[in-house]
């Protein structure tokens, strides 16, 4: 043993398993009195989300649910989801946000999988929920979340056992005989998320304590969160927690501003009513603010910080929304990698250049996160880095204390996820010479069209640039000669008169004539709850039409 070792060990002064939980206790002891949500008419503080979120442990403990046991909410972005991110892992418990447009097969799978014992349902989701509870074999406890903010016309009965205030009033009777504790053990699981399930049952993905506090901690250094904040939740909560900013946000003091119906409307009236200093959201959030009509539109005077991901944001799309006054920083990530992973990290000596040249570098990746400790484009045969040319593709994979634990009951698939050392992302990339990565397409979205690789999102960004483009995806359509030929779908702006051929010789003039498509559909482009488009049925779709 050496001396470093010697009577030095861990012990309750000088050591604690990181938590984000630590962060709300934090904020309500040095911030009680700010503003920590808004929600309608509806205001609390950092210390009234503090004693909401303990009396709902109190409330959980009271119902016997602890150490690994698993807490469901079905719920759009509201106080109550957010309170659940803090009162569910202080008794122990994990949870288990449903993302609220799934259909009530899935929500039933997911419910069985995770082992829900407990399920926080907004009554405007009863309906589906109560088909999905209906296919169990077993009673899952029900809270109802009775939300003021609803619009009483969408309907939605009560069907648990107590709303959800109700619940609370139990958690503060309790609140004398428990008292909530840090997790012993940071590896811990804090949540359970869901993939999106495009090619079969989701897979469960579990997160742990200190992944949430580092990636939490991550958003905060990468994006230079400021104290006192107003972040706009245009992100579903459920979607990787939020990409863990209801962990990051009482670190900084910032106040969630949540709205149940995300429109143009909604967030130009959050933004100006409030101040809105930040928020997330997928390319399609960005489309929505470009494309808002001027009775949807409401004046500002301050920037915007806007952190997007999902599908990587056109060229063209990044300049126009920055002309409108909002400040765009690029993000990359997984469910598998607690959301955000990557960053453009934006230098100073790129402000200089013009501004098609910087929302191009600026809708690169880029970089690993603070808390990541590994990131690389490496080829998945030899396991070596690919060159940093531009040019030669790999798989993006990633190591590090903010990739999950692993997919719940399926050794199978963490060990393949996890293959030499990597989380395997199956994305496909090359890197510049400045490290800074770009995605070219998932594996299964890259065309092979007579033996050379073609990448979609190259077609998809040079559609962007047309005036008369709205929305764009290209998929793969089987070729006799070929094998396979790029086919656009592409949606339009309202009052477009572009045809398909006119499409087709635009791109032809901006790019090598092989890589061009060879068919263009005028359709409304399929998405998933969170935005991002839903290229598997694009695929579908273009292997059924056949070869040209």
């Amino acid at each position: 043993m050496n001396q470093f070792e010697n009577a030095l060990d861990k012990n309750t002064a000088n050591y604690t398993a990181l938590s984000p939980l630590s962060f709300l206790q934090r904020a309500s002891e040095v911030y009680p009195d700010l503003c920590s949500v808004i929600h309608g008419a509806r205001r609390y503080t950092w210390s009234e989300t503090y004693n909401r979120a303990t009396q709902l442990a109190a409330a959980l403990h009271g119902k016997g649910i602890g150490l690994g046991d698993t807490v469901a909410v079905l719920a759009p972005n509201i106080p109550e989801t957010l309170e659940a991110h803090y009162g569910v892992p202080m008794c122990g418990a994990v949870l288990n946000a449903i993302n609220t447009r799934l259909d009530a097969n899935t929500i039933a799978h997911i419910l069985e999988h995770g082992g829900a014992k407990l399920l926080l349902l907004d009554r405007e989701l009863s309906g589906v929920a109560a088909a999905a509870l209906s296919q169990l074999d077993h009673k899952i406890d029900v809270i109802d979340i009775d939300d003021s903010e609803m619009d009483p016309e969408r309907g939605g009965k009560l069907i648990g056992e107590m709303d959800y205030e109700t619940f609370l009033l139990t958690g503060s009777d309790l609140a004398k005989s428990f008292q909530w504790q840090l997790p012993a053990d940071e590896w811990q699981a804090i949540s359970l998320n869901y993939t999106s399930g495009t090619t079969g049952n989701p897979k469960g993905v579990v997160y742990h304590h200190r992944g949430a506090y580092l990636n939490a901690l991550s958003n905060i250094s990468g994006w230079t969160l400021p104290h006192e904040c107003v972040y706009l939740w245009t992100l579903p909560m459920f979607h990787c927690n939020g990409w863990c900013f209801p962990w990051s946000l009482p670190v900084v003091a910032g106040t969630s501003v949540c709205i149940r119906d995300i429109s143009a409307g909604s967030i130009y009236k959050a933004i100006a009513e409030h101040g809105v200093t930040h928020m997330c959201g997928a390319p399609v959030i960005m489309n929505f603010i470009c494309n808002a009509t001027s009775e949807e539109k409401q004046p500002f005077s301050h920037t915007v910080n806007m952190m997007t991901a999902a599908a990587p944001p056109p060229a063209a799309i990044l300049e126009r929304i920055e002309a409108m006054g909002f400040n765009i920083t690029h993000v990359y990530g997984l469910t598998e990698t607690y959301g955000p992973a990557v960053i453009c990290a934006w230098k100073s000596e790129w402000n200089k250049l013009p501004a098609d040249q910087r929302a191009r570098l600026k809708a690169r990746q880029g970089v690993r996160y603070q808390m990541l400790e590994g990131l690389d484009i490496l080829d998945p045969e030899t396991m070596l880095p690919v060159p940093r040319d531009g040019e030669t593709i790999g798989e993006i994979m990633f190591r590090g204390n903010i990739v999950m634990r692993g997919y719940l009951n399926n050794k199978e698939a963490s060990d393949a996820a996890f293959k030499d050392g990597w989380f395997h992302s199956g994305d496909l990339g090359v890197i510049d010479s400045d490290n800074y990565l770009r995605i070219l397409d998932r594996s299964k979205d890259i065309i092979i069209s007579g033996g050379e690789n073609i990448s979609s999102i190259e077609i998809e960004d040079v559609l962007y640039t047309h005036p008369q483009v709205l929305e764009a995806a290209v998929a793969a359509r089987p070729d006799d000669k070929w094998g396979e030929t790029p086919c656009a779908f592409v949606g339009l702006q309202q009052g477009a008169t572009v045809t398909d051929s006119e499409l087709i010789e635009y791109c032809r003039e901006r790019m090598a004539h092989f890589k061009c498509p060879k068919t263009i559909v005028f359709t409304e482009l399929p998405k998933t709850s969170t935005g991002k488009i839903q290229k598997f049925k694009l695929r579908e779709q273009a292997r059924e039409m056949g070869s040209l």
